[in-house]
């Protein structure tokens, strides 16, 4: 009777993931299924299988848009702020995880607090201070904003992973003679690897979709980011909707192939975090 329970609860939970899985995907499909339409296919038939899977809206991405340079721009800004906030927020995270000082659990707290507020509240503000310092329309000031954005989620997820990592491993390396920065480089970073990991992708999904920000801060054509270049397409009375889907199928392909290659370290995160 009691394995028969336990496989009525687990029948029960695979099928509910089964349904979340599909609720998530179905979407996607969809997008994916119209980016081989034409515009009248799509408000025709909108869920049914394209009449011929053509190629025709990839050549229009190509051809009346930078969709190279958008693409790399994306790429670049994304890269350059996962790596900051990486080295930073790790950085913070360290000293406040494995060093006891009288202020750690403020500055701590200064970190948290920090995802309480949306930066979007203080956009006048801050759209002028970057133009003090002649930063908008760059990248520069495109990453700084995201950095600030990421940072806090960095710290808060970093610390509590590296508050679990024993302190002998650093005792018996001290012990060895090693010093503060190789402990940290060679020890205890590695073993926060899957922590890093969903950092990385927490952070990455939101920077290279984000519209707001690239549209209030870059002017120039060929400093804009995909999601921003992707509106050359919606017209003020049309908009060309399977050329659209074709852009963000395309725009959607970098992160899911990130996520692939890095699932198993964002899964070994996760479960790690859970089980300590």
């Amino acid at each position: 009777m009691k394995n028969f329970d336990e496989w009525i609860k687990n029948g029960f939970i695979q099928a509910l993931l089964a349904l979340n899985a599909l609720l998530m995907l179905y979407p996607l499909f969809v997008m994916v299924l119209s980016s081989f339409k034409t515009n009248a296919e799509i408000f025709t038939s909108p869920f049914a299988l394209p009449q011929a899977f053509s190629f025709g809206n990839l050549q229009k991405v190509w051809d009346q848009t930078n969709f190279i340079r958008y693409m790399l721009n994306s790429l670049g800004v994304t890269v350059a702020s996962i790596l900051l906030i990486l080295i930073f927020g790790t950085m913070a995270a360290y000293a406040i995880a494995r060093y006891e000082f009288k202020l750690g659990g403020t500055v701590l707290m200064f970190f948290i607090s920090g995802m309480t507020v949306p930066l979007k509240l203080a956009i006048i503000p801050l759209f002028i201070q970057l133009e003090t310092l002649h930063l908008v329309d760059t990248y520069a000031g495109l990453v700084l904003v995201y950095v600030a954005m990421g940072l806090p989620s960095a710290v808060f997820i970093m610390t509590g992973f590296l508050r679990t990592l024993p302190r002998e491993l650093e005792e018996s390396a001290r012990i060895d003679g090693a010093s503060e920065l190789l402990i940290m480089l060679r020890i205890m970073l590695p073993l926060a690897r899957p922590a890093m990991v969903i950092v990385a992708i927490q952070n990455a999904v939101p920077i290279w979709n984000d519209f707001f920000f690239p549209l209030i801060l870059i002017t120039s054509d060929n400093l804009k980011t995909l999601p921003q270049g992707l509106t050359v397409f919606i017209g003020e009375f049309t908009t060309d909707w399977g050329v659209m889907f074709t852009g963000l199928t395309l725009a959607a392909l970098p992160l899911t192939l990130l996520y692939i290659v890095l699932s198993k370290q964002f899964i070994a995160g996760i479960t790690q975090g859970a089980v300590k």
